[in-house]
């Protein structure tokens, strides 16, 4: 009778340890990026809502998009929390959707994102990337920083502008006038402290959390793209959870992504603030230069979807 108890035990011991899973999340970005809060609020929430069962390790700022990207799609990691580097290389005929001057709002992107061309786009990464999107996160308007103050389209011409490694980017930017050098994020601090590169453009908690305020003496409020955030998660790993944990994951990611949209929402202005008192000057362009701006990066943008983008048109995405 004890031996049989014994084995019980031990059964129900086996059964209990086989259930614990280890979740590896990772961001390009640094502690205090919101895409770096979100995912340390995701950890908190799982493993409070799942008894401990499910634990997150979590990795911040410790490698470029790419590597981050290339990691969660082949498992290395099973979550990625990043930019839009999952639509660039795995749908990259959808990637219009975080490219400079289309998308209007985050309300905007949500309707293409969520609407068919948005559903194909995800199924193109999760067939070619193994990866499942869970969700976006609103990263508020990238602006423009540099050491110089931009007034006018005519600032723009032939500056030293940091990019992220994204080719289409960098058409958009050279048909406005400056002159692109692409640096990994990891590197990004660096490229501009070295004077590799004048100006950069992101988010403002991108350009807060990196402390550009150090190496950058302007801010340009030029809005010119939505800023939004990725999760997606390796499609094998999800896979491998039972439906309850998929649920689990899904309902908490939803939580996770509406929180973390509302606190850049409710933020934005404080940001702007913040780096004003760590010595940035702010520089609100009028409407008129914003539309020179736009109109010179209009021939590229649309040569773009013609041969880059051509699952549909810019007075398309426009019209959603």
């Amino acid at each position: 009778m004890k031996r049989s108890i014994f084995v019980l035990v031990l059964l129900l011991s086996v059964v209990a340890f086989s259930a614990q899973i280890t979740l590896k999340a990772s961001t390009p970005f640094q502690k205090g990026h919101v895409l770096a809060d979100a995912m340390e609020l995701f950890k908190n929430k799982i493993e409070v809502q799942s008894n401990g069962r499910i634990s997150v390790e979590l990795i911040i700022g410790q490698a470029s998009e790419e590597d981050v990207n290339n990691q969660c799609a082949q498992g290395i990691v099973d979550l990625q929390f990043t930019g839009g580097r999952p639509v660039e290389v795995f749908a990259p005929q959808y990637f219009f959707v975080n490219a400079p001057f289309i998308i209007k709002d985050y309300e905007h992107f949500l309707r293409v994102w969520n609407g068919p061309l948005g559903e194909k786009a995800k199924a193109q990464v999760a067939e070619k990337g193994n990866m499942i999107c869970l969700g976006t996160v609103y990263r508020g308007y990238r602006q423009f920083t540099s050491n110089k103050p931009i007034y006018s389209l005519q600032d723009l011409k032939d500056i030293k502008l940091r990019l992220p490694v994204v080719p289409t980017w960098v058409k958009i930017w050279e048909a406005i006038g400056a002159k692109p050098v692409t640096v990994p994020l990891t590197e990004l601090y660096q490229a501009l402290k070295e004077g590799r590169a004048e100006a950069s453009e992101g988010d403002l908690t991108q350009i807060s959390s990196f402390k550009l305020y150090e190496v950058q003496s302007y801010l340009t409020l030029t809005n010119h793209l939505c800023g939004v955030g990725w999760v997606t998660m390796n499609k094998t790993t999800y896979e491998k959870l039972s439906k309850e944990d998929q649920q689990l994951v899904k309902t908490i990611m939803d939580e996770v992504c509406a929180w973390a949209t509302q606190k850049i929402r409710d933020n934005e202005s404080n940001i702007i603030a913040e780096l004003e008192k760590n010595g940035m000057k702010v520089i609100t362009l009028d409407s008129s230069t914003l539309q020179q701006i736009r109109e010179m990066a209009k021939p590229a943008i649309e040569e773009l979807f013609k041969t880059t983008w051509p699952v549909t048109t810019w007075t398309e995405v426009l019209a959603q």
